[in-house]
């Protein structure tokens, strides 16, 4: 079973997280944080969280186990570069590139796991319905439409409010 997470957009350059990535790839998740944590890098805080999530995809929403699973693919793709201007000398505009990194992780097992414990949570998840008929929801909403106040509140229809209020507007012409 593989687990996929993906980090978009990232504004760090794609060689420099690539350092980062290619350091933890094919390491046990629990070996890859501990080595990210020794690491002085800027992109290491964004890799720490993407893997963390990749983690609890895979316990949470695969059922598998956290000692189980390793690094099985990890790989920094250029995400959209954002160009802007710098002004250099004699009137001349120098270009900065502002790059962007989509970096992806992709966790596997070393040993596979049962399908069985997959079947059963796909059998609890089954949703039950009941048909209603369309009179039926009319019905209850009658209930609900009469001359009682839901909120408890008992005015007489004949008394209104003796507080208004009213709004003049000041302009500054005189």
């Amino acid at each position: 079973m593989e687990v996929k997470a993906k980090l978009r957009h990232y504004h760090v350059a794609p060689r420099k997280v690539r350092l980062i990535i290619d350091l933890i790839r094919g390491l046990d998740v629990e070996r890859a944080l501990e080595q990210l944590q020794c690491k002085n890098k800027r992109c290491v805080p964004a890799v720490v969280k993407l893997l963390n999530s990749a983690i609890a995809n895979a316990v949470n929403n695969f059922l598998l186990e956290r000692d189980n699973l390793y690094i099985k693919e990890g790989f920094v793709d250029q995400g959209p570069v954002l160009k802007r201007w710098k002004a250099r000398a004699h009137g001349r505009a120098g270009r900065i590139l502002k790059k962007t990194s989509h970096v992806t992780l992709v966790l596997g097992e070393r040993v596979p796991s049962d399908d069985k414990k997959k079947k059963e949570t796909k059998d609890k998840k089954e949703i039950k319905t009941k048909k209603v008929n369309l009179k039926d929801i009319k019905k209850v909403g009658k209930k609900f439409t009469g001359d009682s106040k839901i909120d408890g509140s008992s005015k007489k229809t004949g008394q209104q409010s003796k507080t208004t209020k009213s709004f003049i507007r000041k302009t500054g012409d005189k």
